[in-house]
């Protein structure tokens, strides 16, 4: 059945991760590397780089299988427009500009669509996991920023230029501090990896998590997320209480989404699952207490996505083999 096998990549911050996906939709080979394309100010046209490593994943995971493979899928962060190309990253500025799916196509000599790497997550859980069955979900990807993906009515939601589920750079304080996209105050800046480690460096700065900062070389400029992480998983009670803090921008956010959409069921993904999970029941409860109606409408089920880091690249492959972006449809 090598002809059913599709490829699909999906490209982060940090790392790239590559699959091939069998007739049956079972991954059957895996490939991870480094991304290094990640530094601010660089040329588009140096983002050839990006499109060495792409090439390099697709021929590694090539090397494993025994047929020939009909198509790429690659999940990129940022705009990515109906072409291919990727328009805008703020997490990934050496590849803006990029015609991603016309280089790398002519590289490897196979179709390739290129999508919104929350998009392809988005498709990974709706398709094959958290919210098979929904015909209105949301997803939401929590990393380094905040990625997200629609699908509305049995379909995904592109809006006019391809470019919809940009939810993380919705204003949610416009005197916040400064986003990477040039904007303030933006949703990620608070609910997103980097933003549970801003609110944890001022808690540090103001006298408290001893324990976090320790865990961060005694540096309260060092302090990330996933100190904060490991201290709460340790019942730290200045730690937890952070957690509920960003817990509660979480929630800020994904209510607004909700009025906006009406969905029926929104999909938590991303790295940062270990810290949602220590404070999942009290962002439902506050969820809740910001929608509006709360009481009078079907209850909004907030699940954990389940297909963990293979979510953006099994949606990448499903994309490409689908034929398109466009004929994403329930099955």
């Amino acid at each position: 059945m090598a002809e059913d096998v599709t490829l699909g990549i999906d490209v982060g911050g940090t790392k790239i991760l590559g699959l091939a996906l069998g007739p049956s939709g079972d991954a059957l080979a895996q490939v991870r590397m480094p991304t290094t394309v990640t530094t601010p100010g660089v040329h588009p046209a140096e983002g050839g780089r990006l499109i060495d490593d792409l090439a390099a994943v697709v021929e590694q995971l090539r090397a494993s299988l025994s047929g020939d493979v009909t198509g790429v899928g690659v999940g990129a962060p940022g705009l990515v427009d109906s072409d291919g190309v990727l328009r805008f990253a703020p997490n990934l500025p050496g590849g803006a500009g990029l015609d991603i799916a016309g280089e790398l196509s002519a590289r490897l000599g196979v179709p390739v669509v290129v999508d919104n790497d929350a998009t392809c997550a988005t498709v990974g859980e709706w398709m094959q996991g958290a919210a098979v069955g929904a015909d209105d979900a949301l997803m939401v990807t929590l990393g380094t920023g905040i990625g997200g993906g629609i699908v509305a009515g049995g379909r995904v939601v592109r809006g006019a230029w391809g470019f919809a589920g940009e939810v993380g750079h919705m204003v949610v304080d416009p005197g916040g501090p400064p986003c990477p996209c040039g904007k303030r105050g933006c949703w990620e800046r608070f609910a997103s990896g980097s933003g549970l480690g801003r609110l944890a460096r001022e808690a540090a700065h103001a006298g408290h998590l001893d324990h976090v900062v320790l865990l961060a070389g005694g540096d309260p400029e060092s302090v990330r997320g996933e100190h904060v992480t490991t201290a709460a998983q340790a019942d730290d009670a200045e730690a937890l209480a952070v957690l509920a803090e960003w817990g509660r921008w979480l929630a800020l956010g994904l209510s607004n989404l909700a009025l906006v959409l009406d969905t029926a069921v929104i999909v938590v993904g991303g790295g940062l699952l270990d810290a949602v999970a220590l404070v999942f029941d009290s962002v439902r409860r506050s969820f809740a207490e910001m929608l509006e109606g709360a009481a009078f409408r079907p209850e909004v089920a907030i699940v954990p996505a389940v297909l963990g880091e293979r979510a953006g690249a099994i949606g990448a492959a499903l994309v490409a083999r689908r034929g398109g972006r466009d004929r994403l449809v329930a099955s």
